[in-house]
């Protein structure tokens, strides 16, 4: 009877000063950045217990940035300089906590937006939350920026009898180190970056890992003549359109790791740059998997037809014994389950717009992290969604200034 007298109360109505960021990632904390250095106050949302959950809880321990450090930074402070160039996951999680701390961003934390709409009779937006505990939340302001990202929800394939294998199965957002699967066969279902560092752990772990490629990718090398490949896209990028920086990468690709071919690993038929720029498949960079591959130490399969109860039957009807899968199927966006009634959103969860205009929408809606271009794009979209707000934000306020009206960097007050 309790429970549903607290269900049947109303939501505690707070109205904000200032833009509601959903989501304290690495997008939120550099728009939150941006904005508090020009004085504008915001609330940010978060739903777990702490910033960068992704980083902090659903990422494997030996995981590095695949990039050089100084194309991951936020706005306004790079890295210390005694980082190497490409940081531990411990090294970048330190960095972004001394970066909310610096900038003196505190959100509101175990706060899980369930819906949020834009009210064109009032002409803001209202987003309905739940605290922890059950306190049902209704947050009201002029903007709305959205920075939940593109890695919010776990992928988890529908595999036909996945569900009855006797084995452990698990989303590699749980997997953290091969040590427990030492002597083990363990299948990896995805070859994206996930799928060939997991493999790769697995086997310094003593396991066998059967790596599952059932559609083509590009693999590149990290580096090339000593130079990160990232590196010298984005310099060719300011010089050669597209099409030529993506056959100048394959070039480089063949040169460095080989026919791939024989290893059973295609090339698609699109550049490596132009797929990660439409579709959001990024190249897979080689940090070691590929020599393994070679030596036997992984076993790289086609697509899967079912499970058994201790087996998977592939596609190509070889049937595989295995102790263990690890689904390395990535994530995907969660924007279409609780921003309702507006358009700028398609139904995979990205801006309709693409980039370098995918920031903005109308209302007042923003959107930062979806830009497929990694940390590097979003900061890019932070500083712009803070110039242009912080520019309304004055324009708005200016009168209350000249009254004398003092300005706060955060500013919340409860509706009754």
């Amino acid at each position: 009877m309790m429970l549903r007298m607290q269900s049947l109360c109303p939501p505690r109505r707070v109205s904000v000063d200032g833009p509601i960021i959903v989501g304290a990632g690495p997008s939120g904390l550099a728009v939150a950045a941006s904005l508090g250095e020009e004085g504008m106050p915001f609330l940010m949302l978060e739903r777990e217990d702490c910033i960068a959950s992704l980083w902090q809880k659903r990422t494997y321990d030996r995981v590095k940035l695949h990039i050089p450090k100084h194309f991951c930074e936020l706005p306004r402070m790079p890295f210390p300089e005694s980082y190497p160039e490409y940081p531990t996951r411990r090294q970048f999680i330190d960095y972004l906590e001394s970066y909310a701390a610096r900038f003196d961003i505190k959100p509101e934390f175990n706060t899980t937006v369930l819906s949020a709409h834009y009210d064109n009779t009032s002409g803001l937006w209202h987003a309905q939350a739940t605290r922890a505990g059950g306190a049902q939340m209704e947050y009201i302001g002029r903007w709305l920026v959205v920075a939940t990202g593109e890695n919010a929800v776990n992928v988890v394939p529908d595999i036909p009898g996945l569900g009855g294998f006797c084995g452990e199965v698990t989303h590699v957002s749980h997997y953290k180190s091969g040590e427990p699967y030492s002597g083990k066969r363990v299948l990896v279902v995805g070859c994206g970056n996930s799928g060939m560092e997991v493999s790769l752990d697995l086997c310094d772990h003593g396991a066998h890992p059967f790596m599952v490629v059932r559609d083509a990718m590009h693999v590149i090398p990290r580096e090339v003549l000593g130079k990160s490949t990232f590196e010298l896209a984005m310099l060719l990028m300011a010089w050669l359109p597209l099409w030529i920086v993506d056959k100048i990468m394959i070039f480089l690709a063949w040169l460095v790791l080989g026919d791939l071919d024989k290893l059973g690993i295609h090339r698609p038929a699109v550049g490596p740059l132009t797929l990660k720029h439409t579709q959001g498949r990024a190249p897979v960079l080689d940090t070691g998997a590929l020599a393994r591959i070679r030596s036997g130490q992984i076993t790289v399969v086609p697509g899967i037809t079912r499970f058994t109860n201790s087996d998977a039957v592939l596609s190509d009807g070889t049937v595989v014994h295995v102790d263990a899968v690890i689904l390395a199927t990535g994530y995907r966006s969660n924007v279409p389950q609780w921003l309702r009634a507006t358009d700028f959103f398609g139904k995979d969860g990205y801006p309709k717009t693409e980039f370098p205009n995918g920031w903005k929408g109308q209302f007042g809606l923003y959107s930062v992290g979806f830009a497929r271009r990694g940390l590097s794009g979003a900061s890019a979209d932070a500083v712009r969604i803070a110039k242009d707000l912080c520019q309304l934000w004055k324009e708005e306020s200016r009168p209350a200034k000249k009254a004398g009206r003092p300005c706060y960097r955060r500013s919340i007050s409860v509706v009754l």
